[in-house]
């Protein structure tokens, strides 16, 4: 995982303690330590709950399974059957994303103390708080019919940090675009990563054409 990769997601942790309403509001370094010690706690809860729902779904997974032989055999019951061996192979599939997306995060919490991760993340949180108003402009004039504060927060952040990553740290398209994905696949949900990613192909096709 890059350093980039990292500064960047806890850019989008720390972005989510700080209210996107009203102005500019710029970190101070002396709220740096407490931010970052409120996300270090969001991770942490984070991997506590991807753990539960993985095991949540494993259960189900194992009923699932555990029906599908219970059905009697012959071909009157082979729907039924198929109906919960693949309920049942659904759920464990859930499961085994849910523990790999996880497994990322201790990494991320070991690796949050490097200065180089510390300043990209800083930086990123600045420049979104910065230039937000512009940001969000320039996004809501791509959504074709839907507005930027009528999506979930944490898609809104995905969409700005995407935004000043191509915009201020001259991020390739392809990567800027395929990691907010990333990030949409852990923090969001599918409708929101279709919507950002999207959202995200205008922009960088808009940007392309302005010259940026």
């Amino acid at each position: 995982m890059q350093s980039r990769t990292l500064s960047r997601e806890l850019a989008l942790l720390m972005l989510g303690q700080i209210s996107d309403r009203g102005g500019p509001k710029p970190v101070l370094p002396t709220a740096m330590d407490c931010l970052l010690q409120q996300v270090l706690a969001t991770l942490s809860q984070h991997v506590r709950d991807a753990l539960d729902r993985s095991a949540e779904d494993l259960q189900i997974a194992q009923q699932q399974l555990l029906d599908s032989e219970l059905q009697e055999q012959g071909e009157q019951q082979l729907p039924r059957v198929r109906q919960h061996l693949n309920a049942g192979l659904a759920a464990a599939e859930q499961a085994i994303n849910r523990l790999s997306a996880s497994l990322e995060l201790p990494r991320l919490l070991l690796l949050a103390d490097q200065d180089q991760v510390r300043r990209g993340a800083l930086a990123r949180v600045e420049a979104v708080l910065r230039d937000r108003e512009l940001i969000d402009g320039r996004l809501d004039g791509v959504m074709e019919g839907w507005r930027l504060t009528r999506l979930p927060r944490i898609d809104r952040d995905i969409l700005r940090l995407a935004a000043v990553d191509l915009d201020s740290f001259q991020t390739p398209p392809a990567v800027a675009c395929n990691e907010a994905v990333e990030l949409a696949n852990r923090y969001s949900d599918e409708q929101g990563r279709r919507m950002i990613n999207g959202v995200l192909r205008r922009f960088t096709a808009a940007r392309a054409v302005a010259g940026a």
